[in-house]
């Protein structure tokens, strides 16, 4: 039994000394001339190898420092390096004829530099097209060839076949040749089986995105496009998750944007043509300065075509949801330079308020401390366009029939005399709100706002809101006739400013109520009601105002009003009387 043991034991050995002294024995960088000119010739680029070894336990030919150029028209240095690349090969032919049959290759931590002109031609787009004839003394061909491989650039690059193509640990930096600006993606993985130019084949590829997100496609790819291979036919599924949308250079990080997003979709090109359908899921977003992140994702099924000729592409109509509330999305989308810019429609009616009360803090809109949209529908018809970071939106939107809980809006105003005893209630009921708006993203400003609060009355003005989140709006309340009766009847006395102006010239004002100048400080989450009595709202105020010849001057007997037909200057100083601040003349 020892004596097996014996043999056995000599036998492993002798194994192991012509599996580390064959290799010494084969003169495998011989084949290096003919491998850069089959590798150039197929690439159309040149390819530059260092130093070749064997390896018989792995069955591979390792090669240093490898090299693939650019296009010129694009970039003097190269397209591709990586530090060592093992071609797999098949070792009976390599041992005893010295002929080199490829079966695999993997590159191992390759740094790629993908560059795109004005015109929108990539500098991959020449990759598989000819190149100088080189000589090639020695004969390499591919495992699964079919036919026999030749000299020239064209026919050997649709010649060759690899079983196996593998990038191991990659880096990929992209941009555009008239901008110095890059972006780099890392952890680039690929394998490709059965690889060739003139058929399509299977392709599994994932890799890091700035800010820690992931990308993986996987699906078939080719037959390779022998004119531009970004043109090269695709159809395959792409999972993109935690894109930092901030990280990424989609919205501005200076400003505080931002977000991530999470897309699973299907890409099928042909011809230069994209067409991607899926979902987009765009999570903690911020959308102008001075927001907070969304509470609520905002979920886009989307439907688009992109020319990769044009750089420019089509959304076709989609949605976006938010909880139940969902509003149709279309419009157009180009790349230009380092910037991607859209021209987007949104629109939608009857969005459940509620819905979309946790996605407000994203355009910096908080509602009043412990409040909370308990009813209601909203409209929306807007337009955005610009750089993805630095979106402008413009349109209309609009809230009907909504409740505003637990916030007493006669309470917020108990500082305006003129309205002391007013009660809106703990809830707000507001009939109609709308205005047109423009967001960019620095803040927020709102024209022509038209509100109807049924316990009190409208409102009319514009205003603003900040990167601070601060509020500067001016408004002119127009308080319904018997809110004021009301008021004035708590107030008590015969000879009560309020009960007078009610059965004086306030009563045949516009819309049939008492007009309030007022101004709206603070933030959205404290909101401050302030009399403006000489400010703009003031201004807003005699616009608004019109008696048909009431007099508003107060006497100072039992009567307690003369008709003195004072005009909107009149009513204004009356009304700095009643806030304890007249306007002086």
């Amino acid at each position: 039994m020892s004596s097996k043991l014996k043999w056995i034991g000599i036998a492993i050995v002798a194994i192991l000394l012509v599996l580390f002294i064959v290799p010494f024995l084969i003169p495998v960088n011989k084949f290096k001339p003919a491998i850069e000119s089959k590798a150039s010739d197929a690439l159309g680029r040149k390819v530059q190898l260092g130093n070749l070894s064997l390896s018989l336990f792995t069955g591979s030919v390792g090669i240093d420092d490898v090299s693939v150029s650019d296009d010129p028209k694009f970039n003097g240095g190269p397209f591709l390096t990586a530090k060592s690349v093992r071609v797999g090969v098949e070792l009976i032919p390599l041992i005893f004829s010295q002929q080199l049959n490829v079966t695999e290759i993997a590159v191992v931590n390759p740094q790629v530099m993908m560059l795109k002109d004005p015109a929108g031609r990539w500098n991959f787009s020449s990759i598989g097209g000819s190149t100088p004839k080189s000589s090639a003394p020695e004969k390499v061909t591919p495992a699964s060839t079919s036919g026999s491989a030749d000299s020239s650039g064209g026919s050997s690059a649709q010649s060759l076949t690899i079983a196996k193509l593998r990038l191991e640990d990659g880096q990929i930096t992209l941009g555009n040749t008239d901008s110095k600006k890059r972006t780099s993606y890392t952890k680039v993985n690929l394998t490709a089986t059965d690889v060739a130019m003139k058929n399509s084949f299977p392709v599994d590829f994932s890799m890091e995105l700035p800010g820690g997100g992931t990308m993986k496609i996987n699906g078939k790819v080719g037959p390779v496009d022998p004119n531009d291979a970004a043109f090269t036919p695709q159809n395959v599924k792409i999972i993109i998750a935690g894109l930092d949308l901030a990280k990424t250079g989609f919205l501005d990080p200076s400003l505080g944007l931002g977000g991530n997003a999470d897309l699973d979709g299907n890409l099928v090109s042909q011809g230069g043509e994209m067409a991607t359908k899926g979902q987009l899921k765009l999570s903690k977003a911020v959308l102008v300065a001075g927001g907070s992140p969304s509470g609520i994702p905002a979920i886009v099924n989307f439907d688009t075509k992109y020319s990769l000729a044009k750089s420019a592409g089509v959304l076709n109509p989609s949605s976006i949801n938010i909880g139940n509330a969902k509003a149709n999305l279309n419009g157009t989308y180009k790349s230009v330079g380092d910037d991607f810019v859209v021209d987007l429609k949104i629109a939608g009616n009857g969005l459940p308020a509620t819905d979309l009360e946790a996605f407000l803090p994203a355009l910096g809109i908080n509602l009043p401390e412990k409040s909370k949209l308990a009813a209601g529908t909203m409209n929306a018809d807007l337009t955005v366009t610009g750089p993805t970071n630095r979106l402008v939106t413009d349109g209309n939107i609009g809230l009907f029939n909504g409740k505003l809980a637990n916030f007493d809006l006669g309470s917020k105003m108990s500082g305006i005399a003129s309205l002391a005893g007013i009660k809106t209630g703990s809830d707000l009921v507001i009939e109609k709100f709308t205005s047109d708006v423009h967001m960019a993203p620095t803040g927020l400003r709102a024209d022509n706002i038209n509100a109807v609060v049924p316990a009190l009355g409208s409102m009319v003005g514009a205003g603003t809101l900040d990167s601070k989140n601060a509020l500067n709006f001016n408004l002119v309340a127009t308080v319904k006739s018997e809110v004021v009766a009301g008021a004035a009847s708590s107030m008590g006395g015969a000879g009560g400013l309020l009960g007078k102006v009610l059965g004086g010239g306030a009563s045949s004002c516009k819309n049939g109520g008492l007009k309030v100048p007022l101004q709206v400080k603070g933030t959205t989450a404290k909101p401050e009601f302030v009399p403006d009595v000489g400010g703009v709202a003031a201004g807003l105020l005699k616009n608004e105002l019109s008696c048909a010849g009431g007099a508003v001057g107060l006497t100072g007997g039992a009567g307690g009003l003369a008709g003195a037909n004072q005009g909107a200057a009149g009513a204004i100083n009356q009304l700095g009387g009643l806030f304890g601040k007249k306007k002086k003349p």
